[in-house]
């Protein structure tokens, strides 16, 4: 029972901290042209101001380390834009009531939702070929999103954003 207990607990803590991503990109793109970025300098990502400065920072780090550089004539730019939603409940119970006579039958049903509404985060991220003012690559991730989180939470939750996003940047040529 304690097993199962521990289950229940790692698989609800799993399931709220998901990051769903949809990408998109140009099959004709060569994504080795590409070395360096910047960022739009008129960009509005929809973040708080520090949500936004713990995403690009986050950003660059890994872009860095996928071998990207930082610079004032960059090969392409990147743009960000960021929306909070209330996702519906899924869950709901159903009560229903029946009953029959002989060969005529009837019942009523009614589904109840269990739980209130999530909020959720949807982080787009554009890159746009900066020669050529042309979308090449773009990421849509979807995760859960707590506006009364702590600073460490808010990174925690960032990074994981980041990392899921960018685990198939770029994309492999088949």
């Amino acid at each position: 029972m304690r097993l199962f207990l521990m289950f229940l607990t790692l698989v609800l803590f799993v399931g709220c901290s998901t990051v769903r991503v949809n990408y998109d990109y140009d099959k004709s793109t060569d994504f080795s042209n590409y070395t360096t970025y910047n960022y739009f300098g008129d960009m509005e990502t929809g973040l708080s101001p520090l949500d936004e400065k713990r995403l690009l920072r986050v950003l660059d780090s890994t872009l860095q380390a996928k071998g990207f550089l930082l610079s004032e004539e960059p090969d392409f730019l990147v743009n960000i834009i960021s929306e909070e939603y209330r996702k519906a409940p899924q869950n709901s119970v159903g009560v229903g009531l029946g009953g029959t006579n002989r060969n005529v039958g009837g019942g009523v049903s009614i589904g109840v939702p269990v739980g209130g509404s999530q909020l959720e985060r949807s982080i787009q991220f554009d890159f746009v070929d900066s020669e050529k003012n042309a979308l090449y690559w773009q990421a849509i991730s979807e995760s859960g999103f707590r506006s009364n989180a702590s600073p460490l939470v808010r990174e925690e939750q960032l990074r994981k954003v980041v990392e899921k996003v960018f685990s198939k940047f770029p994309p492999q040529v088949k």
